[in-house]
């Protein structure tokens, strides 16, 4: 015990501080405050992390100028569209407005957090039980109320009365904010929420588009988040890649990756895409207890949410072992190299999304039939809009659009013959400039596997 503090005092190896009656609101509060001091995001990302930054020269983004940038672009287009508001419920979409995270896979399937921004007016966060702390260091969110979640898991079989409570809630902002427009924009709503809020005059629009068009252009605080993420997973995948040994699992080769990434303070891994030999065609095939054997193909793609909630989205294939690849596995690696060089090289500011596409590289005729879904996404706090798929696989439901600078898209590809034994998956990360683009994305591929 630290002898110098005073006796009684309140904290670590202290007397716990006695409840007075009309303390609750004053304890209530320091709680709150110490609390929002020990926030995660206030507390940064670690020696590790900050120490690969410094020697990658990436300056630290201004989180509030990210913050506030983020804000305007949502109610630019709030006001493009004719809304009083957003009603947001994916974690990411509450990320994006607030930067404040609280238990993101759990809320993404139990609604249980949302937040509403006003067009003129308020930031309100809904948040679930004593989780007020969580945003105060954003300095966006104006006011924390509590979530009435009426997910089955709250409400059973009283979901209507849940509803009536919660929609009253949302009422009274649009009331109070929305300047007599009674429409708002909800990204994820049940039908028994959009026909109460109906009721109650206020019609629903789609979230989504004011939110994808939102994220599409990143700021350049922005984009220093996402290069310190990218360096993160990248740092992680060296460490993956010096464990690739004959013997290993994919799932202890995977867990790598997970390690690595939440050791340098991402957050999670959106899929389990690492296959090895004959697991790697057709793609899709998530780690198994498959041990990796000498000589065999090991592909992944990242597909992770880093520091500053950013994806570093790419893919990457292997040789495991010492030896030297054989002239097939050369073959399908050098198809998918010369693809995301020639389809990377179109990606320029100005470019039509179906000229993009019409102009693209392709697998060959073996190889067409098992090709990667679509040729370029977007990226940005997740997977984003656009997708673009092969010219081949266009419909007149497939939205065009131009590049712009500011965009990130990722380039994909993946090459296995259709029957084939194994398959070749390369992803890149690419940012759309003034002049053409840049390579986010600057880990080495496999000098056997090119032929070097």
């Amino acid at each position: 015990m630290d002898s110098a503090a005073p006796k009684g005092g309140f904290g670590r190896h202290r007397k716990i501080m006695p409840f007075e009656p009309g303390s609750v609101e004053a304890l209530r509060e320091a709680s709150r405050e110490k609390a929002a001091a020990l926030n995660q995001h206030v507390l940064g990302y670690g020696a590790l992390a900050e120490a690969e930054w410094a020697a990658a020269a990436i300056a630290a983004p201004d989180l509030p100028a990210m913050r506030q940038y983020r804000l305007e672009r949502i109610r630019a287009e709030l006001k493009r569209r004719d809304y009083a508001g957003a009603l947001l419920y994916d974690p990411v979409n509450i990320r994006y407005a607030t930067d404040s995270t609280n238990m993101q896979l759990w809320v993404a399937h139990n609604p249980t957090r949302y937040c509403f921004v006003a067009t003129e007016g308020p930031v309100v966060l809904f948040d679930y039980f004593s989780c007020e702390h969580l945003s105060d260091h954003a300095g966006i969110v104006d006011e924390v109320r509590p979530a009435v979640s009426w997910t089955y898991l709250y409400s059973g079989e009283l979901t209507d009365r849940k509803v009536r409570r919660w929609a009253a809630g949302i009422a009274e902002l649009v009331a109070e904010h929305g300047g007599g427009n009674r429409r708002i924009a909800v990204d994820h709503i049940n039908p028994e929420g959009v026909a109460e809020l109906a009721r109650r005059g206020i019609n629903v629009g789609n979230g989504e588009a004011v939110m994808e068009n939102a994220r599409l252009i990143k700021s350049p605080d922005e984009i220093l988040a996402m290069r310190r993420a990218m360096v993160a997973c990248e740092a992680a995948m060296v460490e993956m890649e010096a464990a690739l040994k004959p013997g290993i699992s994919e799932n202890e080769l995977w867990a790598e990756l997970h390690r690595g990434n939440i050791a340098r303070g991402g957050e999670w891994i959106e899929t389990r895409l690492l296959s090895s030999g004959p697991r790697t065609n057709p793609w899709f095939q998530e780690c198994s207890s498959r041990v990796v054997e000498d000589g065999d193909l090991v592909a992944f793609d990242t597909d992770l949410i880093g520091p500053y909630g950013f994806c570093a989205d790419l893919s990457r294939t292997w040789l495991c072992g010492d030896g030297t690849p054989s002239n097939e596995q050369r073959d399908l690696f050098r198809i998918a190299a010369d693809q995301i060089a020639h389809n990377t090289e179109l990606m320029r500011p100005g470019i039509s999304f179906r000229d993009l596409v019409e102009r693209s590289a392709v697998p060959p005729g073996d190889c067409f039939p098992a090709r990667y879904g679509v040729l370029y996404h977007g990226a940005g706090l997740a997977d984003e809009y656009p997708t673009l798929p092969h010219a081949s696989d266009w419909t007149d439901d497939t939205p065009d659009g131009v590049l712009e600078p500011g965009m990130v898209l990722c380039v994909e590809s993946y090459i296995g013959r259709l029957g084939g034994r194994e398959g070749v998956k390369i992803e890149e990360q690419i940012l759309i400039t003034a002049a053409g683009n840049e390579k986010l994305s600057i880990y080495p591929l496999d000098d056997r596997l090119l032929g070097g």
